[in-house]
């Protein structure tokens, strides 16, 4: 190993301590734990039964589905609305700073407090939103009181909120792209669409690729606004995976909510380092 290779693993070194110390260690410790019955006295070593408990229970891989419903959802449903308001506040528009600040003030409110004032919104009877569709002459709707639409209600919320950060990110990508790209087209009178579709577009992926791979992990272990806004009801139509775990803590099965997490774990490395990879070799370059 030459010395310039020697410097190179001291300086990473400690780093990757604290990484091991505070990521690696409790994750193996976890896996080990998810195959026993313990208690904070002591523990029982069951192997995989509790995984095969896991996935015998109806209400517990109801809570899976959901939680794919819900991430992948959430994540196009940002993914395409974000570039169409970042595109928006790109533009040559009057008060666009300050449209910009109104964008991202979501971002500054907590899920507790959003999920808190969309659920009063919500309200079957005395709602904003069911006001309104009434006064169009339309059915009202029960919102995240009714199995049918409480999961479709939460990820509505969700998507609002995440709408910011989003935003911020692609507005970032969009001016990073060379403005001689657009004088390019111009020149050859290409389209506004052609100019989207053959320019925009390509070189935004690296900012499209952040908010894809960060909304579908937030929607994976999504908790809070969920939790806050219906708890997984009525029934179970709302639940999702972190919410288990959660449940299955707090009435002690601790051996059952530590596999919850392993499995959780495992579905978003499955889902987003694969996806990463792909998406990386989408991208172009502007060089």
């Amino acid at each position: 190993m030459s010395k310039a290779q020697k410097y190179s693993v001291w300086y990473i070194l400690p780093a990757l301590t604290v990484f091991t110390v505070l990521f690696i260690v409790p994750m193996i410790i976890s896996v080990f734990f998810s195959m026993t019955v313990w208690s904070f006295a002591d523990f029982r070593f069951v192997g995989l039964q509790n995984y095969k408990m896991f996935f015998e229970d109806s209400q517990l891989l109801q809570g899976l589905g959901n939680t794919l419903i819900y991430a992948f959802s959430t994540s196009m449903s940002k993914v395409v609305l974000a570039l169409l308001i970042s595109i928006f506040l790109t533009s040559n528009i009057r008060l666009r700073g300050a449209l910009r600040s109104v964008v991202f003030f979501p971002h500054l409110v907590s899920n507790v407090a959003i999920g808190i004032t969309f659920c009063a919104l919500m309200h079957p009877t005395k709602g904003v939103f069911n006001a309104v569709l009434t006064s169009f002459g339309l059915k009202a709707s029960k919102f995240v009181y009714s199995p049918n639409t409480s999961l479709v209600s939460v990820i509505v919320t969700d998507v609002w909120k995440g709408l910011s950060v989003s935003t911020v990110i692609y507005i970032a990508g969009l001016q990073a792209i060379d403005r001689t790209y657009y004088e390019a087209a111009e020149i050859d009178g290409a389209s506004r669409l052609q100019t989207f579709w053959n320019i925009t577009l390509p070189l935004v992926r690296p900012a499209m690729n952040t908010v894809i791979i960060l909304s579908l992990i937030g929607g994976l272990k999504s908790f809070d606004l969920i939790k806050t806004m219906t708890d997984g009801g009525p029934g179970n139509s709302s639940t999702v995976l972190a919410l288990t775990v959660y449940r299955q803590f707090a009435n002690g099965y601790y051996g059952m909510s530590t596999t919850g997490n392993i499995i959780m774990l495992v579905m978003i490395s499955l889902i987003s380092y694969p996806l990463q990879k792909f998406l990386l070799s989408r991208e172009v370059s502007q060089l």
